[in-house]
């Protein structure tokens, strides 16, 4: 979608609520003025949204890198989304200004409605607009339908070629509460900055009984900076595991499987890999068995 048409739907969005505000408002004068006459049960007054509000499904989760600076639109990000609903999305090189376009999108044209919570990492002029002096912050951002509680938001000690690093939070999938993980790892090449990032995630992640890491992880499963990551969870994926390499699903236009949904202590009902031309990298999501 070309920047032109997004404009167009920003403003139609933007006309769609002042007008549902201009119906709310003559709907109180006409209860002032002659009385309500709803049916009992009804609801005077609300303004509808654009689609109707649609329930996340309860137990399904996503990872997705969506690519920046990539000049793509957040209205097509919204729908790639949206085609399937879950119940917490991890997104990496995410810049906050994108992700609150996206909240936007998914909530007023899909009836979609999310909390947002931000691992940022870097301050980015070039990468995520703004001003020369106040750049938009740039990193992971984790998007429940859920509450969420407990943030903490980590930045490796050495990050490679750019500043990278991981956040968590508490929230519900399937009915039942759970740790989630997001991370970035550093780019390819970079094996032994990996190595020391991958590290200091599975040291956090060993401490939690049930927990689900997402995530861009720059590397091929049977990548030995992988191994510690392995050693706690399995992929979403059942025939994705370290040996035999080249099972696995892959998960970027370049055929290599990066894109992680690692679970500890949870099982897999089953998961997909979701082409898109949004992206360098593909959404993947991934049902839960809660139990």
């Amino acid at each position: 979608m070309s920047d032109a048409v997004e404009t167009r739907v920003q403003e139609a969005m933007v006309f769609g609520r002042g007008m549902r505000l201009l119906a709310g408002a003559m709907t109180v004068v006409c209860v002032v003025l002659v009385g309500p006459s709803a049916p009992s049960g009804a609801v005077s007054g609300r303004a509808l949204p654009v689609t109707a509000v649609r329930e996340a499904v309860p137990n399904r989760v996503m990872t997705w890198n969506i690519c920046n600076p990539c000049n793509v639109s957040n209205v097509g990000r919204a729908a790639e989304i949206a085609a399937y609903a879950p119940q917490v999305i991890g997104l990496q090189e995410a810049c906050v200004r994108d992700v609150e376009m996206i909240r936007e999108y998914l909530e007023t044209l899909h009836g979609l409605v999310y909390h947002v919570e931000y691992g940022t990492v870097l301050q980015n002029w070039s990468r995520c607009g703004g001003l020369p002096w106040s750049p938009g912050a740039f990193g992971q951002a984790v998007l429940s339908a859920a509450p969420m509680t407990d943030r903490v938001s980590v930045e490796y000690p050495d990050g490679g070629s750019e500043d990278r690093g991981y956040m968590a939070v508490t929230t519900t999938v399937g009915g039942r509460s759970v740790r989630v993980f997001n991370t970035h790892l550093a780019q390819r090449r970079q094996e032994e900055v990996r190595a020391d990032q991958v590290g200091v995630l599975a040291t956090e992640v060993a401490r939690h009984d049930r927990a689900i890491v997402l995530g861009d992880f720059n590397a091929v499963p049977d990548a030995s900076e992988l191994a510690p990551m392995w050693a706690l969870a399995a992929d979403a994926d059942p025939g994705c595991r370290p040996v035999p390499a080249g099972t696995c699903e892959p998960t970027t236009d370049w055929q290599s499987k990066f894109d992680y949904v690692f679970l500890r202590g949870m099982t897999p009902l089953g998961h997909r890999v979701r082409p898109t031309p949004y992206s360098d990298h593909h959404p993947v999501h991934a049902d839960l068995d809660p139990a």
